[in-house]
C-alpha cells in the first residue's frame, strides 16, 4: 500500500510543535507493517541542507505559473544526535517541495504561537496543496492515499475532488516539458484522509480572495459555498467536509469535538461526519525518548536505578541557578505559551507555588503576554521560578529527566506528548482531564487528575502531588508504574493500517 504525509512540519527537519513529532515517527512504524509510506513538507529556508542530505530529483513543476522542485531525502532514524550529519537513515523518504515565492520566506510559520494570523500563511499552504498534486509524474510515483494533517493541507481533498470532476481520467497530473503540457492520470483512484491535530487552528480568512488564488468561482462543489459566522472560508472546514475518513489523535478529543464546548464552531460539520470520524492516540518514539539512552542527561537511568535520575535533578538545578538540593520539589513545563496549555492558570499559581516552597522552570514561546509576565515572576522570584522563553530541545530533555513534576494544566488537549514523554522519564504529570490527557494518565496511578479548568482546582492537585512526594517510598511506586506505560507507535500504526485498509477497499 502506498501512503504520502504531507503536513507543515516533520522531526527533526522542520519541527515547531507535537505535530512535527508525529510525522517523524508515526511514518517510520507504518513502514514497518509493510506499507511504502513517504512524507511531503515545503522546503523552508530554516532546513539545513548541511546536516541532512537531499537530493534534487525533479525541477520546473509548473504550479500556478511558478516553478517547483523537489528534492528527495530519507527520515533519519530515532537517535538522539539526529543532527548530526552520516546519521543513519530511516527507509523512509521525504519531499521538500521547493518555491522561493510561497515556501521559502520566513520560518515554518509567520506567529509563535502557530496559529494562522496572514494571508501569506495561508497562501504558503494552499500553494503547497496545489503542488503536492503536481508532482506525482515528476517523481514516477504515485500514492493511493494521501494523509492530510491539519489545516494546513486540509484543502486537498476538496482540491482533489475538482481535479476528477474536471476531468474524463479518475485523477489528472500535469507535467510541464518544455511549453507544452501533458496530461498523466494516477493508474489508481487516490483516496485521502485527514487527522486533527488541533481543531482551534483552523486557517479562516476572507473568502474572496482565497477562492481568487485557488482561481475558483466558488461554485464548482457544494462546500466551497460555506462560510462561517463571520463570512470566512474555513480551510479545516472543507477538509472536514470533502475528506473520505477522517481522525483526531485521542479517542476523547473525537467524542469532545462534537460538542459545542470543543467544536470550536465546527460541532454541527463534525456529526455531520461522525460515521467517518475516528480516535486514535498518538505515540512516541521510545527510542528517541528514552532515560537510558538519551545523551542530552548528566546521568543516564531507568525504573530499576532511579536514584540515577536525582543527579539529573541536581544538574538541571545548577543551569536553572538553583539552591541544589534533591528534596525541594522541583516542578516544569514546557509547550507553548498559550491559553490552550493552561498557562493561565499556572501564572495565577505561582505565588502560592513558591509559598510551597517548589522550584519551577518553563521553557516555550507563545503569546506575548504571557512571556512578559513569566519573565516577570523569574525576576520576582529567582530563587524559585525560571522562565526559559525560547525553543531549546536539549534543555527540553533535561527538563523530563530532571523534574519531579510536569504540569499540563491544559484547556484542551487533542493528544498531547509532554505527559507521555514524562511518564517515560518517570516524572510525574499533573494534567486536567480532557482530550488525550484523559485517555493516557490515570489519577493517583500513573499521574495526577483534575477536572475543572480552575486555578484552585490545579493547585490543589498539586498539592495532593506534593503530599505523596513526601512519601518518597509511595512515590517511586508511581514512577514505576508510570515508567512501564506503553505509547510507543506499534499500536497506533496499527489502527491507522486499519483506516488505509477501509480507504483502500472503497
Amino acid at each position: 500500500m502506498k501512503i504520502l504525509f504531507i503536513a507543515s512540519e516533520c522531526t527533526p527537519i522542520a519541527k515547531v510543535g507535537g505535530l512535527g513529532d508525529v510525522i517523524g515517527s508515526l511514518p517510520k512504524a507504518i513502514f514497518k507493517l509493510g506499507c511504502d509510506v513517504r512524507i511531503a513538507i515545503p522546503k523552508y529556508q530554516i532546513i539545513d541542507f548541511g546536516k541532512y542530505k537531499f537530493e534534487l530529483v525533479a525541477k520546473d513543476i509548473i504550479v500556478k505559473d511558478e516553478r517547483v522542485n523537489v528534492y528527495q531525502g530519507f527520515l533519519p532514524r530515532s537517535r538522539k544526535n539526529f543532527s548530526l550529519r552520516g546519521l543513519p537513515e530511516s527507509k523512509v523518504p521525504i519531499y521538500l517541495l521547493e518555491n522561493e515565492k510561497y515556501l521559502g520566506e520566513n520560518e515554518i510559520y509567520f506567529e509563535k504561537t502557530a496559529f494562522v494570523d496572514s494571508f501569506k500563511e495561508i497562501k504558503r499552504f494552499l500553494f503547497f496543496s496545489q503542488a503536492v498534486l503536481e508532482i506525482f509524474p515528476a517523481i514516477n510515483w504515485w500514492p493511493q492515499i494521501i494523509h492530510c494533517h491539519d489545516w494546513h493541507t486540509a484543502i486537498l481533498p476538496a482540491l482533489a475532488k475538482l481535479q476528477i470532476q474536471n476531468s474524463k481520467t479518475e485523477f489528472p497530473f500535469m507535467e510541464t516539458r518544455g511549453k507544452k503540457r501533458t496530461k498523466f492520470s494516477s493508474p489508481i483512484k487516490i483516496q485521502n484522509l485527514l487527522t486533527i491535530h488541533n481543531l482551534a487552528n483552523q486557517g479562516k480568512w476572507e473568502a474572496r480572495e482565497v477562492l481568487e488564488f485557488l482561481n475558483l468561482k466558488g461554485n464548482e462543489i457544494e462546500s466551497l459555498k460555506i462560510r462561517d459566522r463571520e463570512g470566512n472560508f474555513n480551510i479545516l472546514e472543507q477538509g472536514i467536509l470533502n475528506a473520505d475518513i477522517l481522525n483526531t489523535v485521542s479517542k476523547t478529543y473525537s467524542h469532545e469535538i462534537q460538542t459545542k464546548e470543543y467544536g470550536e464552531g465546527l460541532e454541527d460539520c463534525l456529526l455531520k461526519r461522525k460515521k467517518n470520524l475516528y480516535g486514535i492516540l498518538n505515540g512516541i518514539d521510545e527510542t528517541r525518548f528514552n532515560p537510558e539512552t538519551d545523551p542530552d542527561l548528566k546521568t543516564n537511568y531507568s525504573s530499576k536505578n532511579l536514584e540515577r535520575k536525582i543527579e539529573n535533578k541536581i544538574s538541571l538545578q545548577e543551569i536553572l541557578n538553583f539552591s541544589k538540593n534533591s528534596k525541594i520539589p522541583l516542578l516544569g513545563f514546557i509547550g507553548r505559551l498559550t491559553s490552550q496549555k493552561g498557562i493561565d492558570l499556572m501564572i495565577e499559581i505561582i505565588p502560592e507555588i513558591v509559598k510551597l516552597g517548589c522550584q519551577l522552570v518553563i521553557l516555550g514561546v507563545g503569546k506575548e503576554d504571557y512571556e512578559k509576565k513569566l519573565l516577570e515572576l523569574s525576576q520576582k522570584y529567582p530563587k524559585n521560578v525560571s522562565s526559559q522563553i525560547k525553543f531549546d530541545p536539549v534543555l527540553a530533555q533535561k527538563i523530563y529527566g530532571g523534574v519531579d513534576i510536569f504540569l499540563m494544566p491544559s484547556k484542551f488537549e487533542p493528544c498531547g506528548l509532554g505527559q507521555m514523554i514524562s511518564m517515560r522519564y518517570g516524572t510525574i504529570p499533573v494534567v486536567r482531564k480532557t482530550g488525550g490527557l484523559s485517555d493516557t494518565v490515570e489519577n493517583k496511578k500513573t499521574g495526577f487528575v483534575f477536572k475543572k479548568y480552575k486555578s484552585e482546582e490545579l493547585l490543589k492537585t498539586l498539592k495532593e502531588a506534593l503530599n505523596l512526594y513526601k512519601n518518597q517510598k509511595d512515590w517511586k511506586k508511581l514512577i514505576k508504574r508510570a515508567m512501564a506505560q506503553d505509547f510507543s507507535w506499534t499500536k497506533s500504526a496499527k489502527e491507522y493500517l486499519k483506516l488505509y485498509q477501509i480507504l483502500a477497499v472503497d
